[in-house]
């Protein structure tokens, strides 16, 4: 009597063979890949669904469309990995009915269907609504970095191709200084030293030369940059240390119930100063909501998106950055000064009213200036208010609306904790599913292509997770 488990003998022969279909369970994911696939209408997406008359027959894209889904479900985004699971896996010949393309197909119909690819990644949002998921009207909003497939060593700006020509010119200093000092010395050992030095400065000098083409290259570039690998990554700052990477700037707006993305775009900017409107009107739109509640961090803080915001029915919770300069000199800021609205003046903190004198524009902004010069002249209070004669205050036009939503935010102190539960934890969950080098693709329109299959994998991951398999099948279904 074995004490241990055993297998099948590889050489028995059954009467009636398996079928792929009983090694698939009700509850496998890889079927609500299956219904969700079949349910789409390709054609309307925008998928390429007429064949070449001559050659081989072509692959249906739902064929396609479903191994690349189940990969990035799994965290298999390569191609030539896809390839292989399509001949090993047996998730994957139940899905594709046993057909195993090769590498370079599957990555031409990533290429080749990068629009309708994303549109079936705003589908499944679309489903989600239909089903019920979307119950709350509450979205959040953010960026983050992701690296491209472009080394820091392969960007070029006016600072780093500066630096990198400083530094050669040291080195061919130094070459020199070693050269002349070889000159003066004798040997088969220091005639070989001088071949090298010789060797090294000409190499230096055509880098040098190549820095110098390079200049006129970024000089030419409208943002100042050139990436050599991926032209479409740029040089971006992060929060964390060292000098940020290079890559592009991933927006999404994240549902507050399920925390699911509602909606998501690349962009080769690194400043989310200019994409509240944007990524909130994305949302309401996915979500299908009149009125929106949109939280984002102080990246995001713009008076002339606030109030585009309001136009389209979003209400922002947005924190003001601080940056007063005169409070950081240990002088009264402008929040220390209250707004008078039945008089349009303001009172400063010794109690005197500054009146509206003048109004001027501004960078395209209308602004009212207020100040009581007596009141300044005798206040006790002036040094800590104002270096000048007197203390002047500023007003926009519109800034009814950033006290409002201050007002909001003083109402709703656990705003940006509710904005950091939401919407930062997607972002680790997809860069540790992509691996430490994030993008496989290069060019802009491809790498929002991959993202799209990430954001449709956890959205799927997470509508599983909500209402379970079997239930999300049957929904997908109805």
């Amino acid at each position: 009597m074995t004490r241990y488990v055993e297998g099948e003998d590889r050489s028995q022969r059954t009467l009636l063979p398996s079928c792929l279909e009983e090694y698939v369970g009700d509850g496998n994911p890889v079927r609500v890949v299956d219904a969700f696939v079949d349910g789409l209408d390709l054609d309307a997406l925008g998928f390429e669904m007429i064949p070449a008359d001559v050659g081989r027959p072509a692959y249906h894209p739902a064929t396609l469309l479903k191994l690349y889904i189940y990969g990035y479900l799994n965290r298999v985004q390569s191609t030539r990995r896809l390839e292989r699971e399509a001949l090993r896996n047996v998730e994957v010949m139940w899905l594709t009915g046993k057909l195993a393309p090769d590498h370079k197909t599957i990555a031409n119909f990533r290429k080749d269907n990068g629009p309708a690819i994303q549109a079936a990644c705003a589908h499944f949002v679309v489903l989600c609504r239909q089903i019920g998921l979307f119950t709350r009207a509450v979205a959040a909003v953010d960026g983050s970095k992701f690296k491209a497939v472009n080394t820091r060593d392969k960007n070029f700006t006016p600072a780093k191709l500066q630096k990198r020509m400083q530094r050669a010119a040291e080195h061919i200093a130094r070459y020199l200084e070693e050269l002349d000092t070889a000159d003066r010395l004798e040997g088969d050992a220091v005639e070989a030293r001088v071949e090298t030095l010789k060797d090294k400065i000409a190499m230096l000098r055509d880098h040098m030369q190549a820095l110098r083409a390079m200049q006129a290259q970024v000089a030419a570039s409208p943002d100042g940059q050139v990436s050599l690998t991926d032209p479409d990554a740029r040089a971006m700052a992060t929060s964390g240390r060292g000098s940020g990477v290079v890559g592009y700037n991933v927006q999404s707006a994240v549902e507050a119930e399920h925390h699911l993305i509602v909606a998501h775009d690349v962009i080769t900017t690194g400043s989310d100063r200019q994409q509240l409107v944007a990524m909130s009107e994305r949302a309401k739109q996915a979500m299908g909501v009149e009125r929106l509640e949109v939280l984002a961090d102080r990246g995001y803080f713009s008076g002339e998106e606030i109030v585009g915001c309001e136009a389209i029915g979003v209400t922002p919770y947005v924190p003001k950055p601080l940056t007063s300069g005169a409070k950081a000199s240990g002088r009264f800021g402008k929040q220390d000064f209250v707004y008078i609205q039945g008089e349009n003046a303001y009172l400063c903190p010794a109690g005197n009213l500054l009146r509206h004198h003048m109004t001027t524009v501004e960078n395209g902004q209308r602004l009212h200036s207020y100040w009581d010069q007596a009141s300044c002249r005798t206040c006790a209070l002036r040094p800590k208010c104002t270096t000048g004669k007197e203390r002047r205050i500023k007003r926009w036009e519109h800034e009814a609306s950033i006290e409002a939503m201050q007002r909001r935010l003083d109402l709703a102190p656990d705003a940006m904790r509710a904005r950091r539960r939401t919407v930062e934890h997607p972002f680790g969950t997809l860069k540790a599913w992509m691996g430490s080098t994030h993008f496989l693709t290069k060019r802009l329109k491809n790498v929002k292509t991959e993202i799209s299959l990430h954001v449709l994998a956890y959205n799927l991951k997470r509508a599983m997770r909500i209402l379970g398999t079997r239930s999300l099948v049957a929904a997908i279904r109805a």
